[in-house]
């Protein structure tokens, strides 16, 4: 079971991105959003848990597993530029943080994953996104949710404890 080793572990979900799209279209609203919810909001939330974790204030100690994205490899042009940007932002984070707190206690990764069946590329308005780009993957399909999801509990885990300050692709060999 993740975590038991008797440390609890952080598990927060946020995420933004906008309209698929040329960054010179982008409303600058969307751009701030898109910051503000992926980076600021991770800031938060990581200090937060540190608040709560750390061994050094009487916490528990544990792990925080980060959601960036492999976006960040290419930078997605055409397509969610900003987005990218903004999740390495949370590639620096896990990595800086991970050097910061590894002496109270705390563990810090993230996991990157690539093109997943998620309601995410309908919602910016392309639904068959995740298809178009199977041919691109090296094992010719886009991630499942629950595939993601094993990661992070893989990176919460006692066979995980002497990892921190990675980024883990999880993007079928892209």
């Amino acid at each position: 079971m993740p975590g038991s080793r008797n440390v609890a572990p952080a598990i927060f979900r946020a995420g933004k991105w906008g309209l698929i799209g040329p960054l010179a279209g982008v409303p600058a609203e969307t751009v701030k959003r898109v910051l503000d919810v992926n980076v600021v909001g991770m800031i938060y939330m990581c200090q937060e848990a540190q608040r709560h974790m750390s061994t050094h204030s009487g916490g528990p100690g544990g792990s925080i597993v980060n959601i960036s994205s492999t976006a960040t490899k290419a930078g997605s042009p055409g397509t969610w530029v900003h987005y990218a940007a903004s999740k390495g932002a949370v590639d620096v984070l896990t990595i800086g943080l991970a050097a910061e707190v590894a002496g109270t206690g705390i563990r810090v990764n993230a996991v990157a994953p690539g093109s997943t069946n998620t309601g995410l590329h309908a919602a910016a308005g392309m639904p068959d996104r995740v298809a178009r780009l199977n041919p691109t993957i090296p094992l010719g399909r886009g991630a499942e949710p629950d595939e993601i999801a094993a990661a992070v509990l893989w990176l919460l885990g006692d066979d995980t404890a002497y990892v921190t300050g990675i980024v883990l692709p999880v993007a079928g060999g892209r």
